[in-house]
């Protein structure tokens, strides 16, 4: 189904490609290609994109300004809240501030409205673009109103993806938006790019969804497209229409890849057109002759329909092959759990093997992956005339945008679905993260939505909770309803399926989206609530630190849902010292104690009292540092948390997974690897030093101190190679880390403590 290149390659079109080897020179000759291969690497849709939003002077290190931005309910208040500190008197450029997380409003007393009250305020005051709450997740949005060919867009959310409609688009932590609100830009080292070959055509019955799976499964583990940019091109990708398109890239995220964009062509024309922009088309293509620094081959014909078992979208199996094989396979998913919640978890997966079938309790089809139009169409095509039954199974399916609702409506659709027994709901993002259909205890869901991390649906393991969720696309979640919760592919279903045509009605947004049209209205007063707080102060970085390792996380990723849950925890984004009190409760529940002990100690430094008085426990780990360190001491010396993690930060853009620990006094993070771009940019940002330590030297232990002398000369003068110690009792045991590639500015954000506190110097 999926195939990967060794090398990197040139692409000639119709099909012809020329592999990186040996005899490469002789056969691009041969074919009229002439050039380097750098020349050849400017010839792809994405260098061109690019290359044309770089307002800086280098090749390879990329200063990008975005045409537009976009954030919803769970980050824009604090986006707008650090900008405002910063001097913000205007946005420099579309700003979307959407409301399809906090929707319900059902938790929290005021809290949510009280942000969403925030939200269209600061549109009125400083010229942005408010969407209420259930008119459209974020990013149909978007799709319908924002994007168009060759733009780029900037959003506070993973799933920032529109390159089927020709955008470049990506999903970053708040101060990136921060940064770009004040004209500041996002600086990257220039993306290496690979193309995905698409040829053949799906079967009936077979999802964009499928082809995620499928995708994911191939790419993820062995990081094959990290932090690169995923250019779709090839015959199979013009046989498949634009909804299908888009519900195969907006989960390009999960690949960890960079970004992504697709070659446009009169589907994409017509797409715009339908949405009243028929002035944002252009045709994009690569030159003949560009060079792809890899090359993902994808039969669509081959593909089946699959399913993402939990706890993450790469752990990729064809659904036939789960019912050939459960006993192997709800196996490994109990193993999984394990790993995840401990060994103490239980695990009563067989018990849904009935007769040899797998019966499923839930189905959700929801949000930017699954709420689209067509898939919508295609599940109640269906399920039209079944009955999902009175048992355990549910289905419940979310329309992306209330525009796709209006039309579901008028067509009928939405009367087959219901007579069906599934349960429409507004657009919202809940089910996606934890806000809604959460499902019972040992409940398994599946699900056409972004993501299935441990968690991530609302159950809580500190409670004793668990819950399954594995991903699949809406067709086959509809087959499955309608053989009454039995795991069942939408290959099986032998139908006929109406196939109808869309019509945008551009009216509701009319009369309820609040435009400025880039107007600022500076007499406005933004409306603040009583759990809209501003950041706490953050100190500079000292000269040396003293770090507590208050976690230590063993698993081989941790997601950015681990280290700050999503669901309940939302009401609270806007309120950093609120939300910082669950931080990685449901992987490490000690950590934000331990944390608050040890921050204690800084606290009182900053004001300039006893450090050892103030949290006894430092005082002779202190002396201990003060007999090796000669001057090291409380007038130069900070004391905070620090985590380890093998890989973190899988998953959300969401920067509070980087900003809880600040505010809990983290000065750091060390870990193997980083998942992803985004969250370590997020440390960052936040002034966390984002350690690198080598697999397998790994000298403390939990609850241990760790002194890094001249921490701040060191990030100063670039230093390749940073020595830190364990300090136990009078023994300073030696150890080694590094930073990675940090720019300039990276570097001054980290010395000045965070982004605000550099904005602030700066601006």
């Amino acid at each position: 189904m999926v195939k990967l290149s060794k090398t990197g390659a040139w692409y000639l079109g119709d099909g012809q490609w020329i592999f990186d080897g040996e005899d490469s020179g002789k056969a691009l000759a041969a074919a009229g290609i002439a050039g380097t291969k750098e020349e050849a690497r400017d010839r792809t849709m994405a260098w061109k994109i690019l290359s044309s939003h770089n307002v800086g002077s280098s090749r390879e290190r990329l200063n990008i300004r975005f045409d537009s931005l976009t954030s919803h309910d769970i980050t824009y208040v604090g986006i707008i809240q650090t900008a405002r500190a910063s001097g913000l008197e205007k946005f420099p450029m579309p700003y979307v501030l959407t409301n399809c997380h906090n929707s319900l409003c059902a938790v929290g007393g005021t809290i949510n409205e009280d942000d969403h009250m925030f939200g269209l305020t600061a549109a009125q005051k400083y010229g942005g673009i408010y969407v209420p709450p259930h008119l459209a997740v974020i990013h149909q949005y978007e799709r319908e109103m924002m994007a168009g060919c060759g733009r780029m867009i900037l959003g506070s959310d993973s799933h920032t993806r529109y390159g089927a409609l020709g955008t470049m688009a990506m999903g970053e932590g708040g101060p990136e938006l921060v940064k770009q609100l004040l004209n500041q830009t996002y600086d990257i080292p220039r993306p290496e790019v690979i193309a995905v070959y698409l040829t053949g055509t799906p079967k009936r019955g077979v999802g964009p969804h499928d082809v995620n799976i499928a995708l994911i499964g191939a790419v993820f583990g062995n990081g094959y497209v990290k932090n690169k940019v995923l250019e779709f091109i090839g015959p199979g990708a013009a046989g498949l229409s634009v909804d299908f398109r888009i519900g195969i890239d907006v989960m390009t995220t999960e690949t960890t890849c960079l970004s992504s964009i697709w070659e446009t062509d009169e589907k994409t024309k017509e797409w715009l057109a339908l949405h009243g922009r028929a002035d944002a088309y252009e045709k994009l293509a690569p030159e003949k002759g560009a060079y792809y620094d890899g090359v993902v081959e994808i039969d669509l014909s081959a593909i089946e329909p699959m399913i993402a078992m939990p706890f993450h979208p790469s752990m990729a199996y064809t659904i036939d092959e789960v019912n050939r094989n459960l006993a192997d396979v709800l196996h490994e998913v109990e193993e999984r759990a394990k790993v995840s919640f401990g060994e103490n978890v239980e695990c009563h997966l067989m018990e849904k093997v009935r007769d040899g079938k797998f019966m499923i309790d839930q189905g959700i089809i929801a949000g930017c992956a699954g709420g689209g139009f067509e898939n919508i169409c295609e599940a109640a095509g269906i399920l039209k005339g079944a009955d999902i039954g009175d048992g355990r199974f549910s289905l419940s399916v979310y329309p992306a945008s209330q525009p796709i609702y209006l039309e579901l409506i008028r067509n009928g659709v939405a009367a087959d679905l219901m007579e069906a027994g599934a349960i429409l709901k507004t657009a919202f993002c809940g089910p996606c993260f934890g806000a809604g259909d959460t499902p019972a205890n040992n409940a398994f869901s599946i699900r056409h939505s972004t993501r299935n991390f441990p968690n991530r649906e609302g159950s809580k393991p500190q409670n004793g909770q668990i819950s399954y969720v594995a991903l699949m696309d809406a067709r086959s979640i509809a087959a499955t309803a309608a053989n009454q919760g039995i795991l069942t592919p939408a290959t099986q279903i032998d139908k006929d399926i109406p196939v109808y045509g869309y019509h945008f009605d551009s009216g509701i947004y009319e009369k309820r989206v609040f435009d400025s049209k880039g107007k600022a209205d500076p007499s406005c007063e933004v409306q603040l609530g009583p759990n809209i707080k501003d950041w706490p102060k953050m100190q500079p970085l000292p000269e040396n630190l003293l770090l507590k390792v208050a976690a230590k996380i063993m698993d081989p990723v941790t997601t950015t849902d681990e280290l700050i849950p999503s669901g309940e925890t939302s009401s609270f984004r806007s309120n950093p010292e609120g939300l910082a009190e669950f931080t990685l409760s449901r992987k490490a529940p000690d950590y934000v104690g331990l944390a608050k002990e040890v921050r204690r100690a800084q606290e009182a430094l900053v004001n300039h009292e006893c450090a050892g008085k103030a949290f006894p426990e430092v005082r002779p780990v202190m002396h201990a540092v003060a007999e090796k360190f000669e001057g090291a001491d409380h007038s130069n010396t900070g004391i905070g948390s620090v985590i380890f993690a093998v890989k973190p930060g899988d998953g959300s853009a969401r920067e509070q997974a980087a900003s809880c620990q600040k505010v809990l006094g983290g000065w750091a993070n060390i870990a193997n690897e980083y998942a992803t771009k985004r969250y370590r940019s997020n440390l960052i940002n936040w002034g966390m030093l984002p350690f690198l330590i080598k697999e397998g030297e790994l000298p403390f232990e939990k609850l241990d101190y760790l002194f890094f002398p001249g921490i701040r000369e060191a990030v100063s003068s670039k230093a390749g190679v940073i020595t830190g110690y364990v300090v136990r009792e009078k023994e300073m045991i030696p150890f080694e880390v590094t930073l990675g590639e940090l720019t300039d500015e990276e570097r001054e954000i980290i010395l000045d403590g965070c982004l605000i506190n550099y904005n602030r110097r700066s601006l």
